[in-house]
């Protein structure tokens, strides 16, 4: 899927990528480039931009992507809600110990705009790749599969005022971020890269990184309180702030 996404004959690319377009009620009139043909390739289509200023930021922590709250809430015991009934370890998370208060699992589906951006001002310190499952990650997977977050591949983003998750799913297997450019792949099991002396800063709703195919993020906070419910839709920018 990885070499397909990117196959730029103007038949196949063009042909898939109206599929797509119809099947997934994709609203191109939200992109900078309305129009089909104008795409390279299916993944250029995937990770299409916005038009300027159509996601205005509300107060406080931001939702970083476009998407749908799976689950929201404090994280207790070092523990994260998967799904009703379900929970999964923070450590197992992370692959390391840390001490988080909050936390948001926010899937965004096929339709959605996969471009990620900065919930805060933030200064980033380091970031882990972890290689993993690519289970698919919807609804039905998050109630049978134990443990999917902390099993898929992950991009982890440590900043001052906040962590970001980047989980992969099915035919992903590839995320970037604005620092780094691809993350994966090629890498293997696991990749720690300390930024804490590059000064690397992005302010509120700056592009952080994008999914070059559609998955779920996991924001972590100290702080930040989380006023969500399971099943709402977000756009960028809107509001997460009890």
């Amino acid at each position: 899927m990885f070499r397909f996404a990117r196959i730029e004959n103007q038949w196949i690319k063009n042909t898939f990528n109206r599929w797509f377009v119809k099947k997934y009620q994709v609203d191109l009139a939200q992109a900078q480039r309305e129009k089909i043909e104008d795409y390279q390739s299916f993944n250029d289509l995937f990770t299409r931009k916005l038009k300027p200023n159509l996601r205005p930021q509300g107060a406080g922590i931001i939702s970083p992507v476009d998407g749908t709250v799976s689950q929201s809430g404090s994280i207790i015991n070092g523990d994260l809600i998967q799904a009703k009934g379900k929970k999964f370890s923070l450590k197992a998370l992370l692959g390391n110990q840390q001490s988080f208060q909050n936390f948001a699992t926010i899937y965004l589906s096929p339709s959605d705009y996969h471009r990620i951006h900065a919930p805060l001002d933030g200064k980033l310190l380091k970031m882990d790749y972890i290689g993993g499952k690519l289970f698919s990650v919807n609804n039905k997977t998050s109630n049978s599969v134990d443990n999917i977050f902390a099993r898929n591949e992950r991009v982890i983003c440590y900043f001052d005022t906040y962590t970001i998750v980047l989980v992969g799913a099915i035919f992903v297997g590839s995320m970037d971020t604005v620092w780094h450019g691809q993350v994966t792949p090629p890498y293997g099991k696991k990749l720690c890269i300390d930024y804490q002396d590059k000064n690397i800063t992005l302010k509120k709703g700056d592009e952080l990184g994008r999914f070059n195919m559609g998955s779920t993020v996991i924001l972590l906070s100290i702080t930040n309180k989380f006023d969500l419910q399971v099943g709402q839709a977000l756009k960028m920018g809107q509001s997460l702030s009890a």
